[in-house]
């Protein structure tokens, strides 16, 4: 850490799997993510999610939360204010086909079915204790309807390189919105979080593990403001970022303790 301060400089929510992002300057952190984080999923007729992988539209829906529930916009629709399902329809959904069944109660499927144009409901994750993490995880480590770990920290020197690149490529640099990150950090070296993995580190007060490499999808090539997609940047990730676990930027982490993190804290590692 010589040499260099690391502070957080940005903080990201996503309360419905695939939403248009929430900025925040401060957020508690839970055992399984940041306070409201991905507690939310549309799942199909058969109770798989839906995300921007196959529904680039989910770029377009706004979440507003509230105590108890949300409210969802998107153009065309009328707004939905939706409560915290807390006896609603219990459900065994998965985020993905390939993922392990996760039990949540169903809040609503007329106006979700009308968003996504097809069969659809919109479920929550009452049991927090429910989704286990899969790997470079301990038996009690626990998730939301995230991917596959409670929160995902990017560091803005790799977007820098990453973006050096694609200009040098002739192609247009991409904001860190690409990403979907929780914790965005500024003032460490790029790529500085490949050697973090397996080690602490001290965010404000809250100490978290740094778990395991992200490894990148489509979804970094939908514009998040239109939901148009395009080739960049994961044609330059796999051309400078391939590794044996996939194409990778930013780092998966699982926090060890509840508390509050805000823009501008100090993050150490070790």
């Amino acid at each position: 850490m010589s040499g260099w301060v690391m502070r957080i400089t940005a903080l990201y929510t996503y309360p419905v799997k695939g939403c248009h992002r929430i900025e925040h300057q401060s957020t508690p952190v839970e055992p399984w993510g940041l306070a409201g984080d991905r507690r939310w999923l549309m799942v199909d007729d058969e109770g798989i999610g839906i995300t921007q992988r196959d529904t680039p539209r989910l770029t377009q829906l706004t979440v507003i939360p509230r105590e108890g529930g949300l409210e969802l916009r998107v153009p065309g629709l009328l707004p939905l204010s939706v409560d915290e399902p807390i006896d609603g329809p219990e459900e065994i959904v998965r985020v993905f086909r390939s993922k392990g069944p996760a039990p949540a109660r169903v809040a609503e499927s007329e106006w979700t079915s009308r968003f996504l144009g097809r069969d659809a409901r919109l479920v929550w994750q009452a049991d927090t204790t429910g989704r286990k993490i899969e790997t470079h995880a301990r038996p009690d480590d626990r998730v939301s309807f995230a991917d596959g770990y409670p929160v995902l920290l990017a560091n803005e020197s790799s977007l820098s390189a990453l973006n050096d690149w694609l200009v040098e490529a002739g192609d247009e640099a991409v904001p860190m919105t690409r990403f979907r990150p929780n914790i965005v950090v500024g003032g460490a070296p790029p790529w500085a979080e490949d050697d973090w993995l397996g080690q602490r580190l001290l965010i404000g007060d809250v100490p978290f593990r740094a778990a395991k490499s992200c490894a990148r999808c489509v979804v970094t090539t939908i514009d998040q403001e239109t939901g148009e997609k395009g080739k960049q940047p994961l044609r330059m990730l796999g051309a400078r970022r391939r590794f044996d676990d996939g194409l990778l930027f930013a780092i998966n982490l699982i926090p060890d303790m509840s508390g509050v993190v805000h823009v501008g804290d100090p993050v150490g590692v070790g």
